[in-house]
């Protein structure tokens, strides 16, 4: 009796270890791209361009390609908030999520003063 346990118990060791050491050959093959490595995830708020290819930045009029334009379609010309991983080198937006941009300054013209 005692053999055969030790002998499932060797088993089953042998087993997670392989199973370890797979999930870490995977791991390492996965090599990082360009655009990841030097992309930094930002909140950047300005007006996606008419045509849903290209973003200008309220901050510094900045314009940049839009690298996933189906995530901001339906937005084409609307003033909204960006969650993106910003590529400077590339001068790319990859957007993450969007938001619209809520005009503060607006007041409801059919409420007196």
């Amino acid at each position: 009796m005692k053999k055969i346990l030790t002998l499932v118990f060797a088993l089953s060791l042998l087993t997670a270890l392989s199973l370890v050491a797979q999930d870490t050959a995977q791991q390492d093959t996965k090599a990082p791209t360009t655009s990841t490595t030097s992309a930094k995830s930002a909140h950047i708020m300005g007006k996606i361009s008419d045509d849903g290819k290209s973003f200008v930045s309220d901050k510094d009029g900045k314009s940049w390609t839009i690298s996933n334009p189906d995530a901001v379609k339906g937005h084409e010309g609307h003033h909204v908030v960006l969650k993106a991983n910003v590529d400077t080198a590339g001068n790319q937006v990859e957007v993450v999520s969007l938001k619209m941009a809520g005009d503060k300054m607006k007041k409801d013209s059919s409420t007196p003063n």
